[in-house]
């Protein structure tokens, strides 16, 4: 890893970003941890896709006395400027009344962290609004991003400031303690950005990755992807690198979860994604500092079409099987409460010596199945 030995950037550069490298989680705690769970006094693997999970996060804190007391979901709010084209239900107005009663914990997200014990950190990187919103952290790129119909939604300066700005919310978050973090996001239109990202970044048909968002009718569905076809055609974005295509039919929400997930990578933190807008963030993420999608934990697979392929292209697999649109950061803070109940079995393990029972021992039948039992 190339540390950020010091986060507050006076520059933001396409050169500074290219630079950042990442350190692959430490296998040999991966080891130690798996192995750990198989002395706890159960069946070998019968906490499932969990162990797995426990195991990734301790080799990402390198280490097996695995902590995620405290937690956080960063949510990225910000307005984009194809809203303009009626691509969604509601009006750009709905950002900001929302964002508002999320600083009251008084959204989705807000009820659910308080419920477990989450703390929430709503961001403004780019509402459409001049002043600032109590109990929201000021990081605003601008007010807005542009129409992308007419024009690149971002500059590459911005694109690259807001890349930075989640970064720097990793780093602080965790001098401030925090051993875990999740990813959250609002904005309307951020449904129709997200799968014009994704299009280009998989060069895929743009229907097969575009839904309904919030509840869009047939006819809008056409519209909002042959808007999105057009800017992809437009700007030849099936040739052009994760960062041109983020700068121009990208948001700010999805340029500052990015770089939360490099910033996890960075500062070994594992980021937990949340819904499509948090998975084509860790895409673009992957795409621009390799190795990031190793500090990733997905939660749900959510209801919008692109989640299955994005998913497969990091190579994750969603355990929350729950047909979820909430949006916010929910699926992540749900998945939060999963890994606490699995890590519980890991943290206080009984074994099999303790219950005086002999242990189950992995063994070899043939040549390609591995089994498990007593021998």
């Amino acid at each position: 890893m190339e540390c950020l030995e010091n986060p507050a950037w006076n520059r933001y550069t396409r050169e500074k970003l290219e630079k950042l490298t990442v350190k692959a989680p430490d296998e040999e705690i991966r080891k130690k941890v798996l192995n750990n769970l198989d002395h706890v006094a159960k069946p070998l693997d019968g906490l499932g896709k969990f162990e797995a999970l426990t195991a990734q996060i301790g080799a990402i804190q390198r280490t097996e006395m695995i902590d995620i007391s405290r937690k956080a979901v960063i949510i990225m709010c910000a307005d984009n400027g194809i809203v303009a084209e009626g691509i969604s239900q509601s009006g750009q107005e709905v950002t900001l009344t929302v964002v508002k009663k999320m600083a009251e914990k008084k959204t989705s997200v807000g009820k659910m962290a308080e419920t477990i014990g989450v703390d929430t950190i709503p961001v403004d990187i780019g509402v459409n609004d001049k002043g600032k919103i109590p109990g929201v952290l000021d990081k605003k790129i601008r007010p807005g991003t542009r129409n992308f119909r007419n024009e690149p939604a971002m500059t590459e300066e911005e694109a690259i400031k807001a890349i930075f700005t989640g970064i720097e919310m990793v780093s602080d978050c965790k001098e401030k303690g925090y051993k875990i973090l999740a990813t959250g996001e609002m904005g309307i239109g951020n449904t129709t950005t997200s799968s014009a990202v994704t299009a280009a970044l998989l060069h895929c048909e743009v229907a097969e990755v575009t839904g309904r968002g919030a509840g869009l009718s047939d006819e809008k569905l056409i519209h909002k992807q042959k808007i999105i076809t057009e800017a992809i055609d437009k700007n030849d974005l099936k040739k052009a690198d994760a960062l041109r295509i983020l700068e121009t039919v990208g948001g700010f929400d999805i340029a500052g979860l990015a770089g939360v997930c490099i910033g996890g990578a960075l500062y070994h933190v594992p980021i937990v994604l949340d819904g499509v807008i948090s998975m084509v963030a860790a895409l673009l993420a992957e795409r621009i500092v390799p190795g990031t999608k190793d500090y990733l934990i997905p939660s749900h697979k959510g209801k919008e079409p692109a989640m299955r392929r994005l998913a497969k292209e990091l190579n994750v697999e969603p355990v929350i099987d729950g047909n979820m649109a909430l949006g916010e950061g929910t699926g992540a803070v749900m998945m939060f409460s999963l890994l606490d109940i699995a890590l519980s079995v890991y943290q206080d393990r009984t074994t099999f010596s303790d219950i005086n029972i002999e242990q189950y021992e992995r063994f070899q039948i043939d040549d390609d199945i591995n089994y498990w039992g007593k021998r």
